[in-house]
């Protein structure tokens, strides 16, 4: 009896040691070419993206960002976790977008380039997630139910 609580007690200290231990590891992820890689997405919309150091260039399907976009609202989500954290004119990023419509692909562009910057920059990490670019929005279209026109909206009531 004396035995079994001696064990529970260090397998208790040994899970406690391991909790403890940080699993946040500051690790940048660079390959051989000076890129870093990251997926985003959003809604049905899937982004590849990498970044290198360069000069500030956004090239989308092989377009430049400006010409692929044509919102404003687009552009700016795009470059928002580069201004979040002031980097805007250091690193070029090449990416290949599918799916979805253009609002989805550039909330996955977003999604993917700041996942990417804290690749290359794990201290960057701390100011992209306070700002929630770093979690995916998981947010999706609900589904039409049968006896609607649409997903929420019911056909007009008539009383007589």
């Amino acid at each position: 009896m004396n035995d079994k609580e001696t064990k529970l007690e260090d397998k208790k200290e040994v899970i406690d040691e391991v909790k403890n231990v940080t699993t946040d590891v500051a690790v940048s992820t660079i390959d051989k070419h000076g890129r870093s890689y990251a997926t985003g997405k959003r809604k049905s919309s899937i982004a590849r993206v990498w970044i290198k150091l360069g000069s500030g260039k956004i090239i989308v399907n092989g377009i430049p960002s400006d010409d692929y976009f044509k919102r404003e609202t687009h552009r700016i989500i795009i470059s928002q976790p580069l201004n979040l954290v002031s980097r805007s004119d250091r690193y070029d990023v090449v990416c290949s977008v599918s799916g979805g419509g253009l609002s989805g692909q550039a909330g996955a562009l977003r999604h993917g380039l700041s996942r990417a910057l804290t690749g290359y920059e794990p201290e960057l990490r701390p100011s992209l997630k306070e700002a929630g670019l770093i979690k995916r929005d998981a947010r999706r279209v609900e589904r039409k139910k049968y006896g609607q026109p649409k997903a929420r909206r019911s056909f007009q009531f008539s009383k007589r």
